[in-house]
């Protein structure tokens, strides 16, 4: 996700949810649960990372530790993200299954196949090789799923190696310009945000077509929550509110922001490259938005200076861990998977995944050398030690996203009230999730 943006996983959980179904029709004619070795030493690994990407750069160090050390072969074949998402089910139930791939976590993609059988329960291995004490709470909410694919409770049948979060960038030579201070309350943002539209600049780069403006809509609703409230909303503890103080304080402080021209006035047709770009331009001074742009802003920010700050006022923010290393349940060489994912665990390999702008889970800062990515892997480190990461809202329902899109748009055009848009919401999230309670 930090290569993709969140509506292509998004839109494509529907689809994984609808052709993993139709997966359990074959899984009654295979037979076999695999795991015994092939006996040739070799390694079978999918992932659909770039060359160049922090975690592609990481993981080709780990093949070649993997090699020296094991004397196995890895046998990588590179897929597409498109490849993995759309025949992941029918794959994992044949001969055909890798021993060891990358594949999304959530409940619609790994919960929905470690719910099925076509994941492998590595809790044994989490426990002999100590994964799970190196991986903050929220981290191994991800890695989790119990008997219906609903994660943060049961066996172990992922682990990530890299995060994810969504923070605050801004503009440096703009704020200095306006003779602005990082606010360090939420009322101090929003007296910046105001000072901006008052010399006519439009503070908030924003995107009501895409995710960004959800995620602006739900860091508003993390502000006035506590965990339990993320695990009612992404876990099905307890019945969500719709009405209630979280909910309707971000729906109608959304509202307020679109009638202060905090965002530009066309928002509802922006996607968020257009809004990453009106930042990387210098046309808006502030961008909430995820840690999957830091690498591009640090290559592509040529005017003036960046920085990053936390959503003030709020001790909770959007984020997880990243794609999860998952073993499937017909590989045939599955200690050889666990070597690998433990190698990539490592300290070294760690830290070459942040010293290429990744968020490392298990890194040590005296380890990274590069002055951006320490920043950035220090912001992210801030928020796993006060346990704040609240992942993110589309994700209680395969279909939430383009919901949640559609619903923030109606509200910021005014065809709806905050209320009605809480309503509908609210009417899509429990037709859902009424069935795991």
């Amino acid at each position: 996700m930090a290569r993709m943006t969140k509506i292509t996983t998004r839109r494509a959980a529907a689809a994984v949810a609808t052709a993993a179904a139709a997966a359990l029709t074959l899984s009654a004619c295979a037979g076999g649960s695999g795991g015994e070795s092939s006996g040739d030493n070799t390694l079978t690994l999918w992932h659909y990372e770039s060359q160049t990407s922090a975690m592609g750069i990481a993981w080709a160090e780990a093949i070649k530790v993997f090699e020296e050390e094991t004397g196995a072969t890895v046998e990588f074949e590179e897929k597409s993200f498109e490849q993995v998402r759309s025949t992941a089910s029918q794959v994992l139930n044949s001969d055909e299954a890798p021993d060891l791939m990358e594949f999304n976590k959530g409940n619609a993609t790994a919960g929905l196949l470690a719910s099925q059988g076509l994941l492998t329960d590595i809790t044994p291995a989490v426990e002999e090789y100590g994964w799970g004490d190196k991986l903050a709470p929220a981290l191994q909410t991800t890695a989790r799923y119990n008997e219906d694919g609903v994660m943060g409770s049961g066996a172990w049948y992922g682990i990530p190696n890299y995060g994810e979060f969504v923070t605050v960038y801004y503009n440096k030579d703009m704020f200095a310009a306006a003779g602005l201070e990082i606010p360090t309350t939420y009322e101090e943002f929003t007296d910046v945000l105001d000072a901006f539209v008052a010399q006519g600049v439009t503070p908030l780069a924003e995107a009501g077509l895409e995710y960004p403006i959800g995620q602006l809509w739900y860091q508003l609703a993390l502000s006035q929550a506590d965990r339990q409230f993320v695990n009612d909303y992404q876990l099905y503890e307890n019945p969500v509110d719709w009405s209630g103080d979280e909910i309707t304080y971000a729906t109608e402080t959304l509202k307020e922001y679109a009638d202060k021209g905090y965002f530009s006035t066309d928002v509802t047709g922006v996607k968020a490259e257009d809004a990453g770009v009106s930042f990387i331009n210098g046309t808006s001074p502030i961008f909430v938005s995820g840690s999957w742009w830091y690498g591009r802003f640090v290559d592509e920010v040529a005017d003036f200076d960046f920085g990053l700050f936390p959503f003030p006022g709020s001790e909770m923010t959007l984020g997880s861990s990243g794609n999860l290393w998952v073993v499937p349940e017909r590989a045939q060489d599955k200690e050889l998977a666990y070597t690998f994912i433990d190698i990539t665990m490592r300290p070294e390999i760690q830290a070459l995944l942040g010293n290429n702008g990744g968020l490392p889970v298990a890194a040590d800062e005296a380890d990274i050398a590069d002055p951006k990515s320490l920043e950035l892997i220090q912001a992210f480190n801030a928020v796993n030690e006060n346990d704040g990461l609240a992942f993110y809202p589309d994700w209680p329902t395969p279909t939430f996203y383009d919901v949640l899109v559609s619903q923030t748009q109606e509200l910021i055009n005014g065809t709806k009230t905050p209320a009605q848009v809480q309503e509908d919401l609210g009417a899509e999230y429990d037709s859902y999730v009424d069935d795991f309670r």
